[in-house]
């Protein structure tokens, strides 16, 4: 797998910038397929830093129900990869460079 096919994109919501801000931890939706050790090269090339550890899991998908007026429409939403990336003492990611 391309190192560039391993991030999808980062998670930036207010719960996770607290973890960022007290733990130094990010988090990134990932390919399904991507392990630990590739995960962790693709932060390193992408982002130029060095991380101490990566935890990976699998949110399932969820049942999302809206009314219409053809009634009830029922479907589902796709699971998906998270990672938590936890970095060095000192180091960190701009997130709000590209924008």
């Amino acid at each position: 797998m391309n190192l560039s096919d391993v991030l999808i994109k980062p998670v930036v919501t207010e719960k996770v910038n607290k973890a960022t801000e007290k733990f130094n931890r990010y988090y990134f939706i990932v390919d399904k397929k991507a392990n630990k050790v590739e995960i962790k090269n693709a932060v390193k090339q992408f982002y130029g830093v060095e991380p101490v550890s990566v935890n990976t899991s699998v949110m399932p998908g969820k049942t999302k129900t809206r009314f219409t007026k053809a009634g009830f429409i029922s479907g589902r939403k796709p699971s998906f990869k998270k990672a938590i990336v936890t970095l060095a003492e000192g180091d960190s990611i701009d997130l709000y460079a590209n924008i």
